[in-house]
């Protein structure tokens, strides 16, 4: 079977151009990414290759980042209508897989989507125990003011700190590295990601319990307890859903441990 890789753009609701990698021949899966990534991240572009041989796989741009448009003014939705624009372009069906805030996304987008045939997440970070990162519920304004006064970086280090529990001596590290400028460019859609996430990472179990697909959820038992806890809530409120737990694995997962798992479940019928 084919594994070349073409790149495509799919035309959001809106207008907005979104970028994509398509790899393999078979069954169409999409993938959604999280926060700072887009198509070519290591880690998910290790699961488009790992299920090219069976699936032809959509990785794409979301808005705002890489070869994809972003138009103004930003809401969840025009997101959710991001990814059935890519949904259309792999035929009009398809099995979704998204990581952390793009598992939200995807669980969203789940929904209100009858189109999206299939879902696996992993780690979607919503804040479900005491441990979990205290987050104001103004979250996206803040990081959309910080970006609007020009300090893009001082809008990652707030989302890395607060939200993804990086140390602040580990960020002024990451600022004094040659790559942070590539870090800062993706920094205005960090907004995005609180929008996704919604007021304090809360649980949106009424949501959740509309997601009728068969659904896939997973997290690693190396990573925060808070997390491991969020995956437990999301696979509790989501109807019928399956959740598995990934030895040795943190929230920065190694694809090779999600494949086994994603093969079976998209696999099986």
């Amino acid at each position: 079977m084919s594994t070349v890789t073409l790149t495509g753009t799919a035309v959001s609701a809106d207008g907005t151009a979104i970028a994509y990698d398509r790899h393999g021949s078979g069954p169409a899966v999409v993938l959604v990414h999280g926060a700072f990534t887009g198509r070519g991240h290591p880690t998910l572009a290790g699961v488009a290759a790992g299920l090219a041989p069976w699936f032809t796989v959509y990785d794409y741009d979301r808005r705002g980042r890489g070869g994809s448009g972003d138009t103004s003014p930003y809401a969840v939705e025009r997101e959710i209508e991001d990814l059935a624009a890519v949904v259309g372009a792999a035929g009009g069906r398809a099995m979704v897989f998204g990581g952390s805030s793009g598992g939200a996304l995807a669980l969203e987008a789940a929904a209100r989507l009858p189109e999206v045939t299939k879902l696996a997440v992993w780690e979607p970070p919503y804040h479900v125990t005491a441990d979990a990162p205290a987050l104001p519920h103004d979250f996206a304004a803040q990081l959309d003011a910080l970006v609007r006064e020009g300090r893009r970086g001082d809008a990652v280090e707030l989302f890395m700190v607060a939200a993804a529990e990086v140390p602040r001596e580990a960020v002024a590290l990451m600022r004094a590295d040659p790559s942070w400028p590539e870090v800062e460019a993706v920094a205005h859609t960090l907004a995005y990601e609180a929008a996704v996430m919604g007021p304090g990472n809360a649980l949106p179990a009424a949501r959740l319990a509309e997601v009728t697909q068969p659904a896939l959820v997973m997290n690693g038992d190396a990573g925060p307890a808070w997390m491991a806890a969020a995956a437990r809530a999301v696979a509790g409120r989501v109807p019928g859903a399956v959740h598995r737990v990934l030895e040795g694995q943190a929230h920065a997962v190694a694809p090779e441990a999600l494949l086994p798992e994603l093969l079976e479940f998209f696999v099986v019928a």
